[in-house]
């Protein structure tokens, strides 16, 4: 979804271009375009007066005349950028083809609060069959805010509105709004890198006008099927691949459920194992597992898992009444976001309902992150017996206890 605030920025001909791209890898596309501001410029021009009701644009008959004005010219703008193909351009030999047409069937909203809403619409149906056979010709399929009635009517539709109704009719994978400051922050300005749909009603009364309409409408499309819905800023260049193709993104996502899930670990998760603890050990910070350890050892194991991806992990081997916490690592991209201490809660979590009493860890490099955790120093022969008689006295390690 591309709102008029986008198409008016001066990033506009980057996101075309990775958009492009996107659709050279094989990507199947649907362009959903608004155009509230330059309906606004127009009605500047031409001295007409706007008029809204419950955030909704009323559409008499000059004022549709004057949406379709709008619409008309940032097709032709759309459809003229991704037909650029000069030699000195990025999109040199893109040839992409775009198709736009009534894809969208629509009905009146008509008299709400007793205000007549006249040419003002809502989305009835989106015809899949016309757009999936527009994407087996590899081409784009392109749509705006009006919508179409089979008495020969036109109406003016939220963009939010198509966007979200072709979504749910396609089931996209991913819904992917961009926006002026579309994107969620907390208290202290972070960006909210995720939510779940079931969350965002709690986040409404610090919404602007933008993000209540695209939060509620992303809300409808989970709800309704969707995968995901992405919300990015248009201010930032390259926002549309460093959300797609990073592994921190770059907006907000909305799904059904988190994206990180606490699980056991599995022999699946191996590899994934490996790969976060290995530059640990080449440093010295972890003692050595080869793979055949790893595996006999896998059910001591908790993952932190984003999109079937091992992000972190630690284990927990018990000793009667002690336990030792061990291979606590997060993936050097995810630092930052308290994964290290929810993996420990949930191996403190563990460890009680197994009876244990006492968490020791032994560390050579981080005992500070484990101090301000509630762990004490401890003398080598707080260790159970059987951990003493393995310790490695040329590794040096420091003993940490923390009571549960």
């Amino acid at each position: 979804m591309l709102g008029g605030d986008t198409l008016a920025h001066g990033h506009l001909d980057n996101i075309i271009q990775d958009i492009a791209l996107l659709s050279s890898l094989g990507v199947r596309l649907v362009l959903v375009h608004g155009a509230r501001p330059q309906i606004d410029e127009l009605c500047l021009q031409k001295n007409i007066q706007s008029r809204f009701h419950l955030n909704k644009r009323i559409t008499d008959a000059p004022m549709m005349q004057t949406v379709q004005q709008a619409v008309g010219q940032l097709r032709s703008l759309i459809e003229a950028k991704l037909s650029t193909g000069t030699s000195n351009s990025p999109m040199h030999g893109a040839d992409i083809r775009v198709v736009g047409g009534n894809f969208v069937m629509a009905k009146p909203l008509g008299v709400i609060d007793g205000v007549d809403f006249a040419h003002t619409g809502q989305v009835r149906r989106v015809d899949v069959q016309a757009i999936k056979k527009v994407h087996e010709n590899k081409a784009i399929v392109l749509l705006n805010c009006l919508g179409y009635s089979r008495t020969g009517e036109t109406y003016n539709l939220a963009v939010e509105d198509v966007a979200t109704h072709t979504a749910i009719s396609l089931q996209a994978d991913k819904l992917i709004m961009f926006g002026d400051e579309n994107c969620l922050h907390d208290v202290d300005g972070n960006l909210i890198k995720d939510i779940i749909s079931s969350e965002i009603q709690s986040h409404l009364a610090t919404m602007n006008d933008e993000q209540t309409r695209q939060y509620m409408a992303a809300k409808h499309a989970i709800d309704q099927g969707v995968h995901r819905c992405q919300h990015i800023s248009h201010h930032k260049d390259g926002a549309l691949l460093t959300e797609l193709f990073t592994l921190e993104g770059s907006g907000t996502l909305v799904s059904k459920k988190h994206q990180e899930q606490m699980r056991q670990a599995s022999l699946n998760d191996v590899v994934g194992i490996l790969e976060l603890l290995s530059p640990l050990e080449e440093q010295g910070i972890l003692v050595r597992r080869n793979r055949e350890v790893l595996e006999t050892e896998i059910a001591q194991f908790r993952v932190l898992v984003k999109d079937d991806m091992v992000i972190g992990c630690a284990a927990l081997y018990p000793y009667e009444h002690m336990a030792e916490l061990a291979c606590v690592a997060v993936h050097p991209e995810y630092y930052g976001g308290q994964r290290g201490e929810r993996l420990l809660q949930e191996i403190e979590k563990e460890a009680r309902l197994q009876g244990i009493q006492q968490l020791f860890v032994l560390t050579t490099q981080t005992s500070l992150w484990f101090e301000e955790r509630g762990f004490k120093a401890a003398d080598i022969n707080a260790l159970p017996d059987s951990k003493q008689s393995l310790y490695n006295y040329q590794r040096n390690s420091k003993v940490f206890l923390k009571n549960l």
